[in-house]
């Protein structure tokens, strides 16, 4: 699985559902895993490809020209974290635990998260694939030395 990771091309993502009271603890620990335990601990990959895989590659691969990216007019969804604290903390027993090392998430430019607890707001879209297809418009690898979503 560390092989296919860090291959330059593998987006990441989770097919983690949220339904129900014990949904699969990939659902709230996919990303920190990433970034706390492959990036930070295996040293699989820089901190900035991990979040580049999370957020740029995968806009691009996807085609969703207007998202990926930090850019001035450019809607934006961030997670604020100390990159040297966050891990996934979710267990079979207990899903929904929250990630360690989160300070803050930022969707649409409404905090969402700050500090452990949700603030009520819902800020969220649907996202429409553009129809030219995937790879317009977004960054190419060479974007990844400037963290996007960080």
């Amino acid at each position: 699985m560390q092989r296919i990771l860090a291959f330059d091309e593998t987006i990441i993502g989770s097919d983690g559902i949220p339904v129900g009271e014990m949904p699969h603890p990939r659902l709230w620990g996919t990303f920190p895993r990433v970034l706390g335990h492959y990036s930070r601990e295996l040293g699989l990959f820089p901190l900035e490809t991990a979040v580049w895989k999370m957020t740029g590659l995968t806009a691009r691969n996807f085609g969703l020209h207007e998202r990926g990216v930090l850019a001035v007019g450019r809607p934006a969804d961030v997670v604020v974290f100390d990159p040297d604290r966050v891990i996934d903390t979710a267990t079979y027993e207990a899903p929904q635990r929250a990630a360690s090392g989160i300070d803050a998430v930022i969707v649409n430019g409404a905090i969402t998260w700050r500090q452990g607890v949700h603030s009520g707001a819902r800020a969220g879209q649907v996202i429409v694939r553009d129809a030219t297809g995937a790879g317009s418009g977004a960054p190419t690898k060479s974007a990844e030395a400037t963290p996007s979503g960080v």
